[in-house]
């Protein structure tokens, strides 16, 4: 899943193009009856406005789920370059609403395209946006000796810790990144001649570097 991206919060932006005003709002969504719900919003915000053109992608590179919608503008001048814009940005689970209101002035089909992208364009360059990386949750039982050796190695390895459990022995829970779990797991049973315990939790998709979050389990 390379180049899996996602924005994290609502955008929005204003433009204008012979007094026609182009609202771009774009949201994340995880479902399409989310991307349905944030469309309705939008058309209730603007409820006197002519226009309110949509595109969508629900899923990930392995299956994803496209709609889009002119609105009433000429066919073609509208939802689907938006759509090309939110494809050639390889973004998933998005919402784009652009809401037009008419300024009097026919801009022609090939204006309306502009418009509409150029519309988009202004809400995606602030919207905060995340690629998704494939993790393991791990989950290593050992004791105290062991953990502090485990911590150590993880710490040089930059792995995230999720949490530590300290009872009669310890439990350590990582997030790291899919393609690291098999070394890091096996130097680990290594240094503990396979007294210390891994288990893989899950697979999961997640962003960030310092504190990731995970935002899909897998398996």
């Amino acid at each position: 899943m390379s180049g899996y991206r996602i924005i994290t919060k609502l955008s929005e932006a204003e433009t204008e193009v012979k007094k026609s005003r182009f609202l771009a709002a774009l949201a994340p969504c995880r479902s399409e009856e989310e991307a349905r719900a944030f469309l309705e919003s939008v058309k209730k915000k603007h409820y006197d406005a002519r226009h309110n053109c949509f595109a969508f992608r629900i899923g990930d590179p392995e299956q994803v789920f496209e709609r889009q919608s002119d609105d009433g503008e000429p066919q073609g001048t509208a939802g689907k370059p938006m759509l090309e814009i939110l494809k050639g940005n390889a973004l998933y689970d998005v919402c784009a609403v652009v809401t037009r209101y008419f300024g009097g002035t026919l801009l022609g089909t090939g204006g309306l395209l502009r418009a509409y992208s150029d519309a988009l364009r202004e809400a995606l360059n602030t919207a905060p946006s995340e690629e998704l990386k494939r993790g393991i949750r791990l989950r290593i039982a050992c004791d105290y000796a062991m953990a502090n050796r485990v911590k150590s190695l993880a710490a040089r390895s930059e792995l995230f810790t999720e949490r530590e459990e300290y009872a009669e022995n310890c439990t350590l829970y990582y997030l790291l990144p899919e393609t690291e779990e098999p070394s890091f797991s096996e130097k680990v049973r290594e240094m503990s001649a396979g007294k210390a315990e891994t288990e893989r939790l899950s697979a999961v998709l997640y962003y960030g570097m310092e504190k990731p979050e995970v935002y899909k389990i897998l398996e």
